[in-house]
């Protein structure tokens, strides 16, 4: 799978999944942006708007720096063990982990869940000290905000880390973490000033099969080999051994 081909594939899985982000960010979107959106439908000011795009950043970067710390540990298995074989086990992990991740978004089955209460666990210790940003007054206070967010237990999150892992080269992982944040963009942004309309399309059964159909049939096609996060030749670690 080339660069390009990963990074866009990243970008969608963000995008369909983001669904699931109305319910999971809907929360901290509204303080951001609570009052903002007139009864005439014009849109929200300006000081808002920043304040929207400071949190989003703040919490793509922390995906970004997920990815990163994912691409460490994963080019550390490639150097232990076999190249083929790593890649084999990643491709299966990757696309079961997607292929779970469509189940949940389309409430199929729910398995995802559970790894998201793992990771509640760390949220814990970290979500206190989002108390004392609130209330959010400016982009400085939502930047640091969105970092913290974006370490809240997500099966969307956790699902394309472990995509990141197997792809086990630091930059490209950040890189793909980078490009899934992005992803999420439109969708979080629009809930600032269409909240209401947003969940009502979140709760509407076609729009989340819909979506959980595609990152399923996207898993597959990993999973079997069809698609997959690198090639172990042009692997960095397998270009050392070559050469």
């Amino acid at each position: 799978m080339g660069t390009e081909f990963g990074f866009a594939a990243a970008f969608m899985v963000g995008f369909l999944g983001s669904v699931h982000c109305i319910g999971m960010c809907g929360g901290i979107v509204g303080i951001l942006s609570v009052g903002g959106a007139r009864k005439d439908n014009r849109p929200i000011t300006a000081n808002r708007l920043a304040n929207l795009l400071a949190y989003n950043a703040g919490r793509i970067v922390s995906y970004s720096l997920a990815g990163l710390l994912a691409g460490i540990a994963g080019n550390a298995a490639y150097e232990v063990f076999p190249l083929s074989r790593v890649a084999e086990v990643g491709m299966m992990l990757s696309g079961g982990f997607l292929i779970l991740l469509g189940l949940y978004l389309a409430d199929w089955w729910r398995a995802l869940g559970r790894i998201e209460a793992i990771g509640a666990k760390l949220w814990a210790k970290i979500q206190p000290l989002s108390h004392r940003l609130l209330p959010v007054r400016s982009p400085l206070a939502a930047f640091p905000l969105g970092l913290l967010w974006g370490w809240l237990p997500c099966g969307l999150v956790y699902a394309t880390l472990v995509w990141a892992l197997f792809v086990a080269d630091p930059l490209m992982s950040m890189g793909l973490m980078l490009f899934f944040g992005l992803g999420t963009l439109p969708m979080l942004l629009a809930m600032g000033t269409l909240a209401d309309r947003l969940s009502r399309l979140r709760s509407h059964p076609y729009i989340r099969r819909t979506a959980g159909v595609l990152i399923i049939v996207f898993g597959v096609m990993t999973f079997v080999g069809l698609v997959h996060p690198i090639q172990p030749i042009n692997h960095p670690v397998g270009l050392m051994c070559s050469a």
